[in-house]
């Protein structure tokens, strides 16, 4: 029953992690000092820098909701296979690695697209 109640809130509690994470980078990168600010407002139009903040919130916010609920599906599967076999250390750690990536690619997505506004 014990570990029943931890496969299942093990992907939760990762999920949960991801939507901060993401929560703190979307602020960090929205928040933007007040001459940055003026910079951008006057270099662009306003209605092309709302749908540019928009779009880069949703690459890495769906990101690093998918790379959350892939880590958790290949972690918990990991642990499971390392239980089995511990010599496959290796090799779990790179597909961790991998689901992981799936964030990272939202991330440099957003900074392009924040870049070319």
């Amino acid at each position: 029953m014990k570990t029943f109640i931890v496969r299942k809130a093990a992907p939760l509690v990762l999920l949960l992690v991801s939507l901060v994470v993401a929560a703190a980078a979307l602020f960090l990168i929205g928040t933007m000092p007040a001459h940055a600010q003026a910079h951008a407002a006057a270099a662009a139009d306003p209605e092309v820098l709302r749908w540019a903040f928009i779009s880069a919130a949703v690459a890495a916010g769906l990101s690093t909701l998918a790379a959350g609920y892939a880590v958790a599906v290949v972690g918990s599967a990991a642990v499971g296979a390392l239980a089995e076999k511990p010599e496959l250390l290796g090799r779990v750690l790179i597909l961790v690695g991998l689901a992981e990536g799936i964030a990272i690619y939202g991330l440099i997505v957003a900074i392009l697209i924040l870049n070319r506004t």
